[in-house]
């Protein structure tokens, strides 16, 4: 969330930051300004009703002391119309504070200036590729056909069990997504993010602590009886374990992992983009997520990119960079680097992890602060990605590494998973 503060001081040069974005941000920081302007004159009139009825009573009190007990009551007369305008214009001040907030949640982050214009994801930038195409042999299959002459996923029994988008691994399918999980916790903190295990519902205080409520409200699950969400990311509860906190200078760089099943309502409709593990309802993730200093912030990115560079040049996929246009950068995000793998059976690039930078615009929603010397407290920096979302990686596993006789298994996952080959 951006602070009001900031929107005062910089509402032009916001205004056409957000144009990245393809939306007309002006109107919403203008009524901002109003709003706040409305809660700022209120809060004056309030703090001189309270001045005066606190000078009043110190009066009021004196007089007594003195035996002037008629002037007292006198004044105690005048107290009473204080604390009826104190409450009415107390209430008028928490209706304009809420109206502000919520003015706020619909306003984006501000994308930064290496943020390439654009409409959509068609118009990312392409910063660099790596890795050999594999060239496949003559029948190669994608996934969704494979899984099922190995029997090692089946979309049906999922189905079954509870709908469209919620598979079920089997065999070799399931000790390899669990070999997948143990490899990215292991080179995640061998890099020194510590891990967490965190619940898999959040209240919506967490959810709009990482900005996915309001936004994302209709792409979440909500277990209406309890006002819980399930969650979309790993990023909403290991974010909102720092929520209301304030950090020293020493506690920095807090490097965090965990993984989590993810559920999102937003499973898409038809078509080869929807088939298979390429988008479901309910998948596994991997996350990383830093805390920094916003001194160190940028290098923290460059730095959580070049890990998740490592781990796919060790699964041996040919992948690629992107840096995110202003028209497909996420409602938080100030800047997004998404990396894709190559799925040769389909011929086409897929996500497969969003790393990002949110400066400290999920800080102010979260109260993250840290000390800052003379300063007092300032907002800290939060930073997210996927290392790694599962089932493109284990879709482009099983189609790069087909061949005649059955899929091979990368050698970094050989241990994981306790066998070389599925025949």
């Amino acid at each position: 969330m951006l602070q009001i503060a900031e929107i005062r001081e910089n509402k032009d040069a916001f205004a056409i930051a957000l144009q990245k974005r393809n939306i007309d941000a002006l109107p919403l920081l203008e009524s901002a300004i109003a709003v706040d302007e409305n809660r700022r004159n209120l809060q004056g009139q309030l703090d001189e009703i309270l001045a005066k009825s606190n000078k009043l009573s110190k009066e009021i009190g004196d007089l007594f002391k003195s035996g002037k007990g008629a002037e007292a009551n006198e004044l105690k007369s005048q107290t009473s119309g204080l604390k009826e305008s104190s409450k009415e214009i107390g209430e008028q001040l928490n209706a304009a504070v809420e109206e502000l907030q919520n003015i706020l949640y619909t306003i984006p982050n501000i994308p930064q200036d290496s943020v390439p214009a654009g409409n959509s994801d068609e118009d990312n930038e392409v910063i660099s590729q790596h890795g050999e195409i594999p060239t496949l042999h003559d029948g190669a299959k994608p996934h969704w056909e494979l899984v099922k002459d190995y029997d090692i996923i089946d979309f049906e029994l999922g189905n079954k069990i509870t709908g469209a988008g919620f598979p079920v691994y089997k065999k070799k399918g399931a000790r390899l997504q669990r070999a997948l999980i143990n490899y990215f916790l292991d080179k995640n903190t061998a890099a020194g993010y510590e891990e967490m295990q965190v619940p898999h519902l959040v209240n919506e205080a967490s959810g709009y602590g990482t900005g996915q409520l309001p936004d994302k409200e209709g792409q979440m699950y909500h277990v209406g009886v309890d006002d819980l969400y399930l969650i979309p990311t790993g990023e909403v509860p290991i974010t909102n374990i720092y929520r209301d906190s304030i950090l020293d200078n020493k506690d920095f760089p807090i490097k965090m992992t965990g993984y989590t099943p993810c559920f999102r309502r937003e499973a898409g409709s038809y078509g080869s983009d929807v088939r298979g593990l390429n988008r479901l309802h309910q998948f596994d993730k991997v996350e990383i997520l830093r805390i920094e200093h916003p001194e160190n912030s940028d290098a923290a990115l460059d730095n959580m990119v070049s890990h998740v560079q490592e781990i796919l040049e060790e699964l041996e996929l040919p992948y690629r960079i992107l840096r995110l246009c202003g028209g497909d950068l996420g409602f938080t995000s100030t800047l997004t680097y998404d990396f894709e793998v190559y799925s040769t059976a389909q011929e086409k690039w897929l996500e497969v992890s969003s790393v990002s930078n949110f400066k400290a615009f999920q800080a102010n929603r979260l109260k993250l602060r840290y000390r800052s010397g003379e300063k007092g407290t300032e907002l800290a920096h939060t930073l997210n990605g996927s290392s790694l979302a599962l089932p493109r990686i284990l879709a482009s596993i099983l189609e790069n590494f087909q061949v005649e006789s059955g899929i091979k298994i990368p050698k970094v996952l050989i241990p994981y998973c306790g066998f070389d080959t599925i025949d």
